[in-house]
C-alpha cells in the first residue's frame, strides 16, 4: 500500500535537490528514494511522482505565474516553489481533489517551510484550483497544453 504523504515527502527532497544540482541529480536521487524505509509501492510512486513534475516543471511554472499575484516563480522560495510544482501537477495531472491536494500542501508547508509560507502556498493553489475547475475564470482563453 502507498504511503502517499511519505511518497510526496520524499519527491519534494528530490524536486529541492534537482532545482539546485539539475538533472544530472536524476540517478542519485533515485537511490535516495530507494535507501529509505519505505516500502517498494511508496518508494515506486515517489519517483515517479519526482520525475513527472520535474518533467513538467516549465509548465506548471506557467501556471503558477499566473496565479501568484506579484510572485514570479524563480523568486519564490525552493521549497515554497516545489511545494507549489509537487502540488498543481497532483491538481491537474491526476485525480486527486483540490482539498486534498491543497491539505497536503500544507502539511508540505507546515513541515519544511514557514507558517508565512504556508499562507502564501494555500493562497496560490485556491487561485490554481479555481483555474483547474474553470479555464475561462481568468478572462483569458483556456490554454491548449495538458494543464
Amino acid at each position: 500500500m502507498i504511503a502517499y504523504h511519505q511518497a510526496r515527502r520524499l519527491a519534494l527532497q528530490g524536486l529541492a535537490c534537482l532545482d539546485v544540482q539539475g538533472e544530472k541529480a536524476l540517478e542519485m536521487l533515485d537511490r535516495f528514494i530507494a535507501d529509505t524505509r519505505e516500502n517498494l509501492e511508496t518508494v515506486v510512486y515517489a519517483r515517479q511522482l519526482m520525475r513527472d513534475v520535474f518533467a513538467a516543471r516549465v509548465e506548471l511554472d506557467e501556471l503558477l505565474s499566473g496565479q501568484a499575484q506579484h510572485w514570479e516563480v524563480p523568486r519564490m522560495a525552493m521549497v515554497d516553489r516545489n511545494i507549489l510544482r509537487l502540488v498543481a501537477y497532483e491538481m491537474t495531472r491526476t485525480p486527486l481533489p483540490a482539498t486534498v491536494a491543497i491539505d497536503e500542501a500544507m502539511k508540505l508547508a507546515t513541515e519544511f517551510s514557514s507558517a508565512q509560507s504556508a499562507r502564501f502556498i494555500n493562497g496560490v493553489l485556491d487561485a490554481v484550483a479555481k483555474k483547474v475547475k474553470d479555464p475561462g475564470a481568468s478572462g483569458q482563453e483556456p490554454e491548449k497544453s495538458s494543464l
